[in-house]
């Protein structure tokens, strides 16, 4: 089964004392990393679905040192340090006061997983400060794309990562400019990735976006009117890749601004889309109006609904840069934009069809801002330098 690049991330702290929590949208393939995990492992491990009633009996007695003992007998462990790997934590919140217990005094090894960070971070912050290691799995990156329908070896996976600017050229450009398109259309999640058929593709993205509805809005949310939720997505589509304006917004649902906001800060932090803030050192980031909107997976924003080609190319360009670091934008009073910048060091516009003006006002703008390296992502090939093509991100 292929590794996924936080495998390699992740188990360089599979023998530190902190407890490792696997989150990301649901159908990513965090059990799957868990899994292969639990794999490298040698010592005495034990392993529970928390999707499965009958794997929380043990942990619910109100004795952790009993919790313990029972752990170690069922796992056979004498002196040995115990191994603890649990799928889909978020089905038991008070989980979090025993495994700070077992980490404290029995130095325990958790491994977890959770289907949301919505309700992660406000779950883990008091109970387990200072004790766990949180990483957020998304969907696969074009690299990985690649990489799990065998165009490039796992050895090539590695070394392209964290490079930005990778090495590009025509032939290249028009060998992997099919497989680009097929990932943009229908996205990183693994299964839709490994499956042929395009008809079957779109039906694993339908129950993909069912399941939100079914597990993650029930589960991890108090929000009543499924209705306004589902309006408040379908009205986002639109704007992919535009800034929010938060009073029209709210005025087109028919619902106050305090209750957009949570709404927005639930589909963040169920990772189904993200906010993009403002270049800026004094804007407040907490804020969610003056920020443009992405969705997680272009593949769930084609189910959904329809946006143009440069909204689509946007979102998919901005989702394969975030892997490099954080993410903002850069808009002069609404007459001027730089569409992304990484890390504070780099500027990227991107366009459909790059062209001379396109990179000459990026560089200029970018100097302005004190941000010497900038680059064009073009869709559509062109010899211009300082042009970067997606499929090499």
């Amino acid at each position: 089964m292929k590794k996924r690049l936080l495998f390699h991330t992740i188990k360089k702290y599979i023998n530190h004392k902190n407890a490792l929590i696997i989150t990301g949208m649901r159908q990513v393939g965090k059990t799957t990393i868990m899994k292969q995990l639990y794999e490298e492992v040698d010592s005495p491990k034990l392993w529970f679905d928390f999707d499965n009633p009958l794997d929380m009996l043990l942990f619910e007695d109100i004795d952790y040192n009993n919790i313990y003992q029972k752990l170690k007998k069922t796992a056979k462990s004498a002196d040995s340090r115990l191994y603890v790997f649990i799928d889909e934590i978020q089905n038991l919140p008070e989980i979090t006061k025993i495994i700070k217990y077992h980490i404290d005094h029995y130095n325990v090894k958790y491994i977890l997983t959770g289907s949301s960070n919505y309700y992660l971070k406000n779950l883990f912050p008091e109970s387990l400060s200072g004790r766990k290691f949180l990483f957020v799995l998304p969907p696969l990156s074009f690299q990985e794309f690649l990489f799990f329908n065998d165009k490039i070896t796992e050895v090539e996976l590695k070394d392209n990562f964290n490079k930005i600017i990778k090495e590009q050229n025509r032939i290249d450009f028009e060998k992997r400019n099919p497989d680009y398109e097929n990932y943009i259309e229908f996205g990183g999640f693994p299964e839709v990735v490994v499956t042929e058929d395009e008809e079957t593709k779109k039906a694993i993205l339908k129950n993909i976006f069912a399941s939100f509805f079914e597990k993650d809005l029930k589960i991890l949310s108090d929000i009543k009117d499924i209705r306004e939720l589902r309006d408040l997505i379908l009205l986002l589509v639109p704007r992919t890749g535009n800034i929010l304006d938060i009073t029209k917004l709210s005025s087109e649902l028919g619902i106050n601004r305090v209750k957009l906001y949570s709404y927005l800060e639930f589909l963040q932090g169920v990772f189904f889309l993200y906010l993009l803030p403002k270049f800026s050192k004094s804007i407040d980031r907490s804020v969610a109006g003056g920020k443009k909107v992405y969705f997680a997976d272009t593949g769930i924003l084609n189910i959904i609904g329809k946006v143009n080609d440069g909204q689509l190319f946007e979102n998919a360009v901005a989702n394969q840069l975030q892997s490099f670091g954080s993410l903002s934008f850069y808009n002069q009073r609404n007459t001027a934009e730089i569409d992304f910048i990484v890390n504070n060091e780099f500027a990227f516009e991107v366009k459909l069809n790059g062209t001379v003006q396109d990179l000459k006002k990026t560089v200029y703008l970018s100097k302005k801002i004190g941000i010497n390296k900038s680059y064009l992502i073009s869709k559509n090939y062109n010899d211009l330098k300082d042009t970067i093509f997606p499929m090499f991100l």
